[in-house]
């Protein structure tokens, strides 16, 4: 980055302030709490407590302020994912690309939630963590698995992440900071 876009930058950070609410979801012990830790403190810890319910936790990257909504995954939260996720900057949803025999689960739970009207529109970010683990699926497997490609209705992307070993982690919150909105 040049000397004139960083004081650019600098510059409207002064005027602007960016701010985005997401809510992150995916079946239990894919690794959203992870996410949201990693993504706050650069930390990762192995000993995680499944979420119960949900949490809510607002990080600052730049001049960006993300409300990061971190929805448990268990059956019994699952009804209230739809109404966390209206109104959202993004819907990001956490895939265990390690485990094989949620896949078909996590696909029927995604294109329920994204059938619902209220939810029109609004972009998905899916993301499929734990590639440090053996026999993780590769983006285009996990892409197919997840049936995103039949998902037209909305800007969809994908990243294939690890928590454990902060890989693509950047490249996450620089989709998710291209997709704010200003405020001022």
């Amino acid at each position: 980055m040049g000397l004139w876009e960083a004081f650019l930058n600098w510059l409207r950070s002064l005027f602007f302030k960016q701010e985005m609410e997401l809510s992150l979801i995916g079946l239990q012990n894919a690794g959203k709490t992870s996410l949201v830790n990693v993504v706050a403190t650069g930390g990762y810890s192995e000993d995680m407590i499944p979420t119960v319910g949900f949490n809510m936790r607002k990080v600052t990257k730049g001049n960006v302020t993300i409300k990061l909504w971190d929805l448990g995954g268990q059956p019994r939260f699952r009804s209230m994912w739809e109404r966390y996720c209206r109104a959202v900057s993004a819907i990001v949803y956490v895939v265990d690309a390690a485990d094989h025999d949620i896949m078909s689960t996590s696909r029927d739970e995604l294109h329920d939630l994204l059938s619902k009207p209220s939810l029109g529109g609004i972009p998905l970010l899916v993301l499929g963590n734990k590639i440090d683990k053996p026999g993780a699926l590769s983006k285009a497997a996990l892409t197919e698995q997840m049936g995103l490609n039949s998902i037209t209705d909305r800007e969809v992307c994908c990243f294939m992440i690890s928590c454990k070993n902060a890989t693509n982690i950047d490249v996450v919150i620089d989709w998710l900071v291209k997709h704010s909105k200003s405020k001022n």
